[in-house]
């Protein structure tokens, strides 16, 4: 096992740790991990962090389940478009992207190159919204109410940003189940772990005819993975997740600009 190989699973295994400790956010590394460290192809990358995420999320969603935080009819009446167009993008879209895409002056365009370089700026997207940290969106007391037009709209581009760039898309998730169908910010949360989860799991299930799959490697980092949710769940009895993830979403932007210009300069 070389060095980028051992780097590679420590990496799986902060990624378990940093959902473990603060609820999610973790799952945005898989990819660069899964690039940059062990060498996977973007296409591949993108497929094996839907199955990741699809699993680690739904650990935590399951415990969610168990606290009565989830509002499945909610979660039902996003995940449904957000589900067809996860399915779509993996199985039809992704695939019918050509390798070379264009060129501009000069410099070529790939699929693979595009792919990163689209999943660096969900990346910082992602690190502006854990900077941010903007949790007095929250409508505490109101009833729950659907905005349905919106609420397609939403689950249609989040299922095509999961389906390109294998991320959750909680940042946006969140605000929507805020917004758009009045839930208190904590059920909020506890209902987007369900939707990430079984709409990644389904995206998933789109790349199977498409890709070769490493069973073995792909169970072998979730498992990691999952090692270190439950070592982040511990520490966070003595860590405030909720300081970390401001840091942590520093972290999350630097590697966004690390990753455009290691596109643009490859």
């Amino acid at each position: 096992m070389d060095l980028h190989t051992i780097f590679g699973y420590l990496g799986a295994l902060v990624i378990g740790v940093v959902l473990g400790l603060i609820g999610g956010g973790g799952s945005i590394l898989t990819v660069p991990v899964l690039v940059y460290l062990l060498s996977v192809n973007p296409v591949t990358a993108t497929a094996y962090s839907l199955f990741i995420v699809g699993f680690t999320t739904l650990i935590g969603a399951v415990q969610n389940i168990k606290k009565g935080l989830v509002d499945f009819k909610t979660a039902f009446v996003f995940a449904t478009p957000a589900f067809m167009a996860v399915y779509a993008t993996r199985k039809y879209l992704v695939p019918a992207i050509p390798q070379h895409i264009g060129t501009v002056y000069g410099f070529v365009i790939t699929k693979d190159m595009a792919i990163m370089m689209f999943f660096a700026i969900i990346m910082l997207l992602a690190s502006i919204s854990m900077i941010r940290n903007n949790q007095k969106i929250s409508l505490e007391g109101n009833k729950v109410s659907y905005n349905y037009p919106l609420i397609v709209a939403e689950g249609i581009v989040v299922g095509v940003l999961t389906g390109i760039v294998g991320a959750g898309g909680g940042f946006l998730i969140i605000p929507a189940l805020v917004l758009l169908a009045k839930l208190p910010m904590k059920k909020a949360v506890a209902t987007s772990l369900l939707i990430i989860a079984i709409k990644s799991l389904i995206g998933f299930i789109g790349d199977i005819e498409n890709l070769k799959i490493d069973w073995l490697f792909l169970l072998a980092f979730t498992a990691v993975s999952v090692v270190g949710i439950f070592i982040g769940t511990y520490l966070s009895n003595f860590i405030d997740g909720k300081k970390l993830k401001k840091s942590f979403g520093w972290f999350v932007l630097i590697m966004g600009c690390y990753i455009i210009y290691k596109e643009l300069t490859h």
